[in-house]
């Protein structure tokens, strides 16, 4: 059995207790060595085998299952953040399918939760942005060209943007050719909810600015869109006195 754990945003106590548990059980282990904090290795037991698959290739990392399994050993793939999330983990489970090898997966915090969560951030303002986008600046892996960094940002919505900090200039001339504009607020968050985590919020403008200040220039986040600002929203209708839900009957009519 192989699960594909999420090692959250890199804080130890932000694994899921899921995540956790499984960690403790393993019998094998292969992590993320280039993003997943060391310190969820202490979870796992004394006699773990673990492997580092920064320094493996995909078809090394499959070997490893692959020996486990036939020696009936419970294998733990740790992925950074949520393995949903560029984690490249459908050609693994493709290649485990073929061999007919059971597999499950165990979520995790995502970079772009634990950066909202370390500004008190609301990625969803009412009448400001209803809409999040994840997405990432075309790098060694292609993006579609339907997926490009301007027809996001024609939604004016909220973005949360990885894998890009080494080209924040060009990040910001596409975002602003998109539809942002200049003064439009944004944050870059270093390594999110670690230890050395750094959080800084500016705008589109001075984004550049900021981060070569600061000396950030890998293993950040980028986070842009109005609510960033965390201000000239409308209430959530959620709680107000006119509005019934299911649970709750409006206490008073709407214009009273």
């Amino acid at each position: 059995m192989v699960n594909f754990v999420g090692a959250g945003t890199g804080a130890v106590d932000l694994i899921t207790v899921r995540g956790m548990r499984l960690l403790q059980e393993a019998d094998v282990l292969i992590y993320a060595g280039s993003l997943v904090n060391p310190g969820l290795l202490d979870y796992a037991k004394a006699d773990c085998e673990i492997y580092n698959s920064a320094t493996m290739t995909l078809e090394e990392v499959l070997a490893v299952m692959f020996q486990a399994e036939k020696e009936n050993k419970m294998t733990v793939r740790l992925h950074t953040g949520d393995p949903s999330i560029y984690g490249a983990i459908r050609e693994q489970m493709d290649a485990l399918d073929e061999k007919g090898i059971e597999y499950a997966t165990c979520p995790g915090v995502s970079a772009c939760f634990g950066a909202a969560a370390s500004l008190n951030l609301e990625f969803t303002l009412p009448e400001i942005s209803q809409s999040l986008i994840i997405t990432r600046m075309e790098g060694k892996t292609k993006v579609p060209q339907k997926e490009s960094i301007e027809s996001f940002a024609a939604h004016q919505s909220t973005m949360a943007i990885y894998l890009s900090t080494g080209m924040l200039g060009e990040l910001v001339e596409r975002l602003i050719a998109g539809g942002y504009q200049k003064d439009t607020p944004a944050a870059i968050v270093y390594k999110a909810t670690w230890p050395e985590e750094e959080a800084y919020v500016c705008s589109l403008d001075t984004l550049v600015e900021v981060a070569e200040e600061h000396h950030i220039t890998k293993t950040a986040l980028i986070l842009v869109g109005d609510v960033v600002a965390q201000k000239d929203y409308d209430k959530s209708r959620l709680y107000a006195e006119d509005f019934s839900t299911e649970f709750r009957k409006a206490k008073r009519g709407a214009g009273e």
